[in-house]
């Protein structure tokens, strides 16, 4: 006797819940792979699909989201001991029941102390874009794809930690929506959706995401003109790269750069680590979901225009004199590079166009880093302008490959 509960005759063809099959499926197939073969000749199987892809990308980013956690509470922690941050009591209860302390130097009550921060705003991530995407798929008819799971992984580690979490729901629902899914859905995007709802919340609300709002914890930054430290803009004040704009590359000189590159700084909580972003390229190299081309363009844009500006210097500009090696491990260069430039949806797709891809966005994040320190973090909108030319540029390349070829065999 057949189970009229059978969830394949209830969201199946036919069914009285045909129209949310998409959920079904997602649910159906979430950690597994479905019983559905393919019968008919001829085909070819790859190791490879969409969802080991994505899974594959967020395996990568493991390293980052850790990151986050870890260090969002150390500087928490240690804004806490300088008396600068003061203490919720939701964050407190959870550390009594937990018999933790708040010690800089425990890595336990560092990283239970980060996912306080980090762990709220990526639930909202994906219980929010998660609903938008399934009445998407809902709505057209059409499975649930596994792209969401790599937005959802990104996005909140290029916010602040304490974004409050409605801005979060409201970028992420301009990320799938405005990015992704009038475009047509996964696959179809010309924008990355996860930049696109950081861009959104970049300009709508600046001061949160990266004026003199930024939670920086423990910003005990020297007076570039007395030296004297204070903890009045501890918690709430400019970031490095805005200090250094106003102060000069000198005021890097109280930071040290193993700290900056080790990820050991105030920022976005997963873009301060140099090191876990090359290690996540590393992976996505390896397994040849992340292009290398890509990468090395933006390694070499970046440092061909640093060191013009360099060249040229600026009495007014500061920035002008900001070395290739600080530029690296300073804001979201290292984790654009490697996460956000090579999205495979949004990247141009040619070999000779990833480098010039890559190379353009190398300079543009430079560029707008420096010349306009109106905007301090210039990674982000460097990828967003190059995503609008991508096809661009392979129409040129495959144009010339095309003309070449002609040349070569005309008669």
């Amino acid at each position: 006797m057949s189970n009229p509960l059978d969830p394949e005759k209830l969201f199946g063809k036919g069914g009285p819940l045909e129209r949310l099959y998409p959920l079904h499926e997602a649910n159906d197939t979430f950690l597994r792979t479905p019983g559905h073969v393919t019968r008919a000749a001829s085909h070819v199987r790859d190791a490879i699909d969409l969802k080991r892809l994505m899974v594959t990308v967020v395996v990568a980013l493991g390293g980052c989201m850790l990151m986050a956690m870890y260090n969002t509470g150390y500087q928490a922690n240690l804004a806490i001991q300088a008396g600068a941050l003061p203490l919720d009591n939701w964050q407190t209860m959870v550390f009594q029941l937990l018999g933790l302390q708040f010690l800089a130097t425990s890595v336990l009550s560092c990283v239970v102390h980060g996912a306080l921060y980090y762990l709220p705003i990526y639930i909202v991530t994906l219980a929010v874009g998660g609903n938008v995407e399934a009445l998407f798929a809902v709505v057209r008819r059409h499975e649930i794809n596994e792209g969401f799971l790599v937005t959802s992984a990104l996005f909140p580690l290029v916010l602040p930690p304490t974004t409050p979490l409605w801005q979060v729901a409201l970028g992420i629902v301009f990320g799938v929506v405005i990015g992704k899914e009038i475009f047509g859905g996964v696959g179809m995007n010309i924008l990355n959706p996860a930049l696109t709802a950081r861009a959104f919340l970049f300009f709508a609300y600046p001061a949160q995401m990266s004026g003199d709002k930024v939670w920086v914890a423990a910003d005990i930054l020297p007076d570039a003109v007395s030296g004297a430290t204070t903890m009045a803009d501890g918690v709430s004040g400019a970031t490095w790269l805005a200090r250094a704009a106003v102060d000069g590359p000198e005021v890097l000189t109280y930071l040290n750069w193993w700290d900056a590159f080790l990820g050991f700084i105030p920022g976005s909580m997963g873009e301060t680590s140099t090191l876990l972003c090359l290690a996540g390229a590393a992976i996505l190299i390896l397994t040849g979901i992340g292009s290398w081309r890509i990468m090395s363009g933006v390694v070499a844009g970046s440092f061909a225009i640093t060191l013009l500006l360099n060249a040229i210097g600026s009495d007014t500009n500061p920035l002008f004199a900001v070395p290739f090696h600080w530029h690296i491990v300073l804001g979201g260069w290292a984790f654009g590079m490697v996460y956000m430039a090579t999205d495979p949806v949004s990247a141009s797709h040619t070999n000779i166009g990833k480098y010039i891809y890559g190379f353009l966005i190398g300079i543009m994040a430079i560029l707008i880093r420096v010349v306009n320190p109106a905007f301090p973090e210039g990674m982000m909108l460097a990828i967003l302008f190059m995503n609008l030319f991508a096809a661009f540029i392979d129409y040129w390349v495959i144009q010339a490959n095309v003309k070449r070829r002609a040349a070569r065999y005309a008669a």
